[in-house]
């Protein structure tokens, strides 16, 4: 697999790098003609007496014509610099959320929601400043300062060795700070992430911390993360404005010797004494000295970007392998080559001695489970909490991988089928009943975003959810919250298995989809089930025995195994765990 690089996304943008790269040379070679410009009126000032507009009414036409260049190439530098940066962060989020979409329940089992989170947000956006406001200050820091030293030479070779000496100590120091500050941003994002990790918790789980008034608890446990995340942040901004100061200092000692050295050599010069170093006369007059003032004063906002583009560099650097590690990460659940398209699915359903473990599991949640549902079955699954119900249904849906000729869909081995048709064919209903923060319409039609409204009532009237809906003073164009926070537990249910109804797919999956309604709703659902899904394949797990005592068939697990797959009535005379369960129930309803 091709290995993630930055250099993709700059060539993807080049056509505006380039743009923009063109008119900042043009900024920074325009901007070289200001000291020229400023010793040619010192030099007028000081060949006349009596200076009239007129004398310097050139140099001043000059001067606008360099302004209107600079406002010009200034905003095309940062439209098409900053507009390919912007490109570049779209471009990167949106791959990160395909990626995002592609990996394993394994990763997002071993990674917290919220570093992943802070990957998108914190360290995209240090990518964009980097790409963006970084390459206009590299571009401004090699070309300004190649023609600004190239023009101080052609004056004066002496003074330009002098300025250049801090530069180039100034140079090698920084690339020696860059992997100090590198590994300082590794560990304030890291410590971002808790902070994230720590927000995310705290918000999804905000009803129960109020429920047991522990807010001044998570208070406290929030400071004290906050107060490491700042600790951290101050740490490296301590680093970073110490080598800014250091840089204003050597600035400002250098332009001071180079006022007292060049004010030296203009007097010498004006006496007839002319300086000589090394064989070379210093031939500097006032006005020379003036525009070699302002070639440095030009140097002075690339020495200060150099500062700002190591620091940026190495939060880029810290930054860039993050995002790398997560889109390099490897796609544990792929097609094979030539997969199978599933094409007009009966909904026959084979295990064959089927054993899972989770990949971070020291046992089997699932041994030797073996049967077969035929096609337009309706089935039931029971058993004790964490006998593999749930870990059933999510095998059939490829969210792991799995030894192959053990599961088949219309005989056959789901890991030759196409990921994407096998669950186009399969209509799911979670345990959580997760929504979307949207409104009730756009959730049931989740699936089918064509639907039309009288549609999505058929299958609110599948779920026996219609009238409740209807009751709400904005109808179906009700927002739920974000997790269907406004509605309850019933209600929520019932919508994801309107959701899942409208799919309309050969087979349906309900895990203990109805547990959160009363007796007489789960019937009427059960009731539209039979009726309206006839000759489609459907698996219900539940925890009320109610529930399935009218399918086909019954699994029934014991400790991930299977006791016994018959009809409910010969359940009560085979299975133990059923007979037990149907017994417990009976007196709990008598009760």
């Amino acid at each position: 697999m091709k290995k993630t690089t930055i250099k993709d996304y700059y060539l993807k943008f080049a056509g505006l790098f380039i743009i923009g790269i063109i008119a900042d040379i043009v900024v920074d070679l325009a901007q070289t003609y200001v000291p020229e410009f400023l010793g040619s009126i010192v030099d007028i000032v000081s060949n006349k007496q009596n200076v009239v507009f007129a004398d310097i009414a050139p140099v001043i036409r000059n001067i606008i014509i360099v302004a209107v260049v600079l406002f010009l190439g200034r905003m095309i530098l940062r439209f098409g610099i900053l507009t390919a940066s912007g490109k570049i962060e779209a471009n990167l989020r949106h791959d990160m959320f395909l990626k995002a979409e592609k990996l394993s329940q394994r990763y997002y089992h071993e990674n917290k929601i919220g570093t992943i989170m802070s990957w998108f947000s914190s360290d995209v956006e240090t990518v964009e400043e980097f790409t963006g406001w970084g390459t206009i200050m590299i571009v401004d820091a090699i070309f300004l300062s190649i023609i600004s030293i190239y023009k101080m030479i052609r004056l004066d070779t002496v003074l330009t060795i002098v300025t250049m000496i801090p530069m180039i100590a100034l140079v090698i120091w920084g690339n020696g700070v860059e992997k100090i500050w590198s590994d300082k941003w590794e560990e304030r994002q890291k410590q971002f992430d808790k902070l994230y990790d720590f927000t995310q918790e705290t918000f999804t789980g905000i009803r129960v911390i109020k429920a047991f008034v522990k807010e001044q608890q998570e208070l406290k446990a929030f400071s004290k993360v906050a107060k490491e995340n700042a600790e951290k942040n101050l740490d490296f901004t301590k680093s970073a404005i110490k080598f800014d100061v250091y840089i204003e200092i050597i600035i400002g000692a250098t332009m001071s010797i180079l006022l007292g050295l060049g004010s030296y050599f203009v007097y010498r010069l004006s006496i007839g004494n002319p300086v000589v170093i090394f064989n070379h006369l210093i031939d500097l007059s006032a006005s020379k000295l003036i525009t070699f003032i302002g070639y440095t004063d030009t140097l002075i906002w690339p020495m200060i970007a150099m500062g700002q583009i190591l620091q940026m560099h190495s939060r880029f650097k810290t930054s860039t392998q993050r995002i790398y590690r997560f889109l390099d990460e490897e796609e544990e659940i792929q097609n094979i080559d030539d997969p199978v398209v599933l094409k007009d699915c009966k909904g026959k359903i084979t295990f064959n001695d089927f054993s899972f473990a989770y990949p971070d599991g020291n046992t089997h949640s699932l041994s030797n489970v073996t049967f077969e549902i035929k096609p337009g079955e309706m089935v039931g699954v029971v058993g004790k909490i964490g006998s593999g119900k749930t870990t059933l249904v999510n095998s059939l849906l490829r969210l792991y991988n799995i030894e192959k000729d053990k599961i088949l869909i219309d005989d056959v081995d789901i890991m030759d089928l196409d990921i994407k048709s096998l669950r186009d064919n399969i209509a799911y209903v979670p345990q959580d009943n997760f929504l979307f923060s949207d409104n009730i319409k756009n959730n049931i039609s989740f699936a089918n975003n064509k639907a039309e409204l009288n549609e999505i009532r058929e299958a609110a009237k599948f779920a026996d959810v219609d009238e409740n809906i209807i009751d709400f003073a904005q109808g179906y164009d009700t927002v739920t919250g974000e997790r269907g926070v406004t509605l309850s537990g019933g209600q929520k249910q019932r919508i994801a298995i309107a959701r899942a109804y409208i799919k309309n797919s050969p087979i349906m999956i309900m895990d203990d989809s109805v547990s959160a309604v009363d007796v007489k709703t789960e019937e009427t659902i059960l009731h539209n089930i039979k009726e309206k899904r006839k000759g489609k394949t459907t698996i219900v797990i539940a925890s009320r025995i109610s529930t399935v005592a009218h399918m086909d068939k019954i699994l029934v697990l014991n400790e991930g195994r299977v006791e016994a797959f018959d009809t409910p009535k010969n359940l009560l005379e085979i299975s133990p765990t059923y007979k037990k369960m149907s017994y417990l129930q009976q007196l709990e309803s008598e009760l």
